[in-house]
């Protein structure tokens, strides 16, 4: 399966499970990679044969920017549904990134990666 990646998607969303996080928000980074036969595509050097990533990270983005939810696992799952509803997009791997997590010793990131393909 080849993969289409994109990497650093960013987005002010207003996730978490505390007041805070649902009132100020904060800036999430998405990962993406998507996977899909690009063969088609390739031969015949047709956009309608592959997945348009242009496409994919408008809707990721708004995703984040769209209905707060408690858990990034629950925000990653839906991000990875979103990208499925591509035709052809087999596969996808979602890392959420959370810099500003509300956390009290000093960090870098937290993240949380997942895995959905089509069953």
């Amino acid at each position: 399966m080849d993969r289409v990646a994109l990497r650093g998607l960013k987005a002010r969303g207003h996730h978490g499970v505390l007041p805070k996080e649902r009132e100020d928000g904060q800036t999430f980074l998405v990962d993406i990679v998507l996977g899909l036969d690009t063969r088609p595509a390739a031969a015949d050097d047709d956009l309608a044969k592959t997945v348009h990533y242009g496409i994919v990270a408008e809707e990721v983005v708004a995703v984040v920017e769209g209905e707060p939810v408690d858990l990034v696992e629950t925000l990653a799952e839906r991000i990875a549904q979103v990208c499925l509803k591509h035709e052809r997009v087999e596969e996808v791997e979602v890392c959420v990134h959370k810099p500003d997590a509300p956390i009290t010793v000093p960090f870098d990131d937290v993240t949380v990666t997942i895995i959905r393909s089509r069953v």
